[in-house]
């Protein structure tokens, strides 16, 4: 097992330096210039030019490259170009609404979505079957700010029931915490539910298909047993795999339902970075990002490997 870590965290190193290398080149060559949004439309040349100086966008792109890869070697991201601020400061404020967020979801997807997909390829053909597969075009068809909407339509203008935007941290105390988190939770767990009961179900239909399922029936073993011992240990690879990949795609993509319920999260600072052309902040998100997905694929690796023993480490 620890020779297969190793080898795939040595294989995610050469992704992570081409990651850097696209994103410094793209974010550098593109157009528009952060000095020149500092320093306001009634700047002279001559003081744009200082705060490119000030800001060392002044100096050849392979300088301030090396520069950028000297600090992130120390762990250091850099300061905001807008707000001088650290931007490990700047991600770590932002960055407990987004996980706090990302992991409510999860849960409560895996939790709903996973029994559905099961009960829906073992009554393959029913209205449960056909229940269960329209409620996941639903889910795919609508868009997630429509979701947003309708539920504070209903729950907070309508009913009262809950606070309409705004995020609390645990510390302010659990019942402040959650029931703002409430609404974006099912806003985003209404998607997640579709896409993991819909890939439970077809992988669950083909594993209760072979021999070893039919033969545990012919047993006599009990069907729960069968459903979740024999049939979804085995369909389990392509689910895990859904549930990782959504982690990630969580985590970078929860820009919508933070804007609909302005959410101070880590989205919300992406796209503040990105209007304002903030270089150090998109950086530092497109960096976070890929490690997240390099860390969630080796995890799913593991899971493989720790499910079907026929996967050589």
């Amino acid at each position: 097992m620890h020779v297969f870590l190793i080898r795939r965290l040595l294989a995610a190193v050469p992704v992570i330096v081409v990651v850097t290398i696209f994103v410094f080149a793209l974010l550098h060559l593109a157009p528009g210039d952060p000095a020149a949004i500092i320093a306001g439309d009634l700047a002279t040349a001559e003081d744009v030019a200082k705060i490119r100086a000030k800001l060392g966008l002044d100096q050849p792109l392979f300088i301030q490259f090396a520069t950028w890869i000297g600090q992130l070697l120390h762990g250091d991201l850099g300061n905001s170009i807008f707000s001088a601020h650290p931007v490990s400061e700047l991600i770590a404020q932002r960055l407990e609404p987004t996980l706090t967020l990302t992991v409510m979801t999860l849960l409560i997807s895996v939790v709903l979505a996973v029994p559905l997909g099961v009960i829906a390829a073992w009554k393959h053909g029913t209205w449960i079957d056909r229940f269960v597969m329209g409620l996941s075009v639903v889910g795919f068809s609508v868009p997630v700010f429509v979701i947003g909407y309708v539920l504070i339509q209903i729950f907070a203008i309508d009913l009262h029931w809950l606070p309409v935007q705004g995020f609390r941290s645990i510390s302010s105390g659990l019942g402040p915490f959650l029931e703002r988190l409430i609404l974006p939770t099912c806003t985003l767990s209404f998607i997640y539910v579709a896409l993991i009961a819909r890939m439970t179900r077809a992988s669950m239909l083909d594993v209760l298909g072979e021999d070893y399922v039919r033969t545990a029936r012919a047993k006599g073993i009990n069907e729960s047993a069968v459903l979740l011992r024999h049939a979804l240990r085995n369909a389990a690879v392509p689910v895990i795999t859904v549930i990782g990949t959504g982690f990630a795609l969580l985590i970078s993509g929860v820009v919508v339902t933070e804007s609909v319920f302005n959410l101070p999260g880590v989205g919300r600072l992406t796209v503040d970075a990105v209007l304002a052309r903030d270089y150090p902040v998109i950086q530092a998100m497109i960096l976070l990002t890929s490690g997240i997905y390099v860390a969630v694929n080796l995890l799913i690796d593991v899971a493989y490997t720790l499910l079907d023993p026929r996967i050589r480490y």
